[in-house]
């Protein structure tokens, strides 16, 4: 039963919830970091004209498209690092590296994953044309994707690739099963404490609310700006 003592009790232990918040934004931003850049190379794989190259990205796509991202967690903490021995300072002083790190390389396969079929739709919405133009003038087919296609590509996308920050910050919730302090760790042990969820799961709600839905609204801005600048 939720009651107000519950959340005085809950709200007792603010530090633990301050600690989850840190961590999420960082599992959040560096997913994104670390997800866009593996996306980049991805995408470009699979419009490849060498086969070999363009199967595994392809491969690689289906399969982390088509599988659980808790799967994907298990698999990278328990399989893929099983057997690496991870530092075991605290960024911050409060995030322990040895689990941070699983769930950050976890997120950025899987975000790059769904980034990559962003990308590739960007850069193949670009004119044909413009490439053309360009190697007439000379220019190398990486200096072209460079400077020409990338930078419009960029910019038509960028609505979409902030869309998958807000994702990626409702999905770090995930990390909290490999022991990430992020904000449904914190939940969690403020449950253990004054042995209620009801409480520390809508801080937990409202918490993810306050950082997604003002974030939205700011994406949505910037995109309106943009469309704008194309009509003039």
């Amino acid at each position: 039963m939720i009651t107000i003592e519950g959340f005085q009790a809950a709200f007792k232990f603010w530090m633990l919830f301050r600690d989850g918040l840190i961590c999420t934004l960082c599992l959040s931003a560096l997913t994104v970091l670390f997800g866009f850049i593996l996306a980049l190379f991805v995408a470009l794989a699979r419009m490849s004209k060498f086969w070999p190259l363009k199967a595994l990205a392809t491969v690689y796509v289906e399969v982390l498209r088509a599988t659980p991202m808790l799967v994907q967690l298990f698999i990278v903490y328990y399989v893929l690092l099983a057997g690496v021995q991870l530092p075991t300072f605290r960024l911050f002083g409060i995030i322990p590296f040895e689990r941070f790190f699983p769930g950050v390389i976890a997120l950025s396969l899987n975000s790059a994953a769904y980034l990559s079929e962003i990308i590739r739709s960007g850069i193949q919405s670009i004119d044909l044309g413009q490439t053309e133009a360009a190697r007439s003038l000379g220019m190398t087919q990486f200096q072209t994707m460079r400077f020409i296609i990338l930078p419009q590509a960029i910019k038509n996308i960028l609505p979409a690739i902030a869309n998958e920050f807000v994702t990626i910050i409702k999905e770090s919730s995930i990390c909290y099963t490999i022991g990430v302090q992020e904000l449904m760790f914190a939940a969690n042990s403020v449950k253990t404490a004054i042995y209620s969820m009801g409480e520390p799961a809508i801080i937990a709600a409202c918490v993810y609310f306050c950082l997604t839905f003002p974030t939205s609204k700011i994406i949505a801005y910037f995109e309106r700006r943009m469309r704008r600048g194309d009509k003039r």
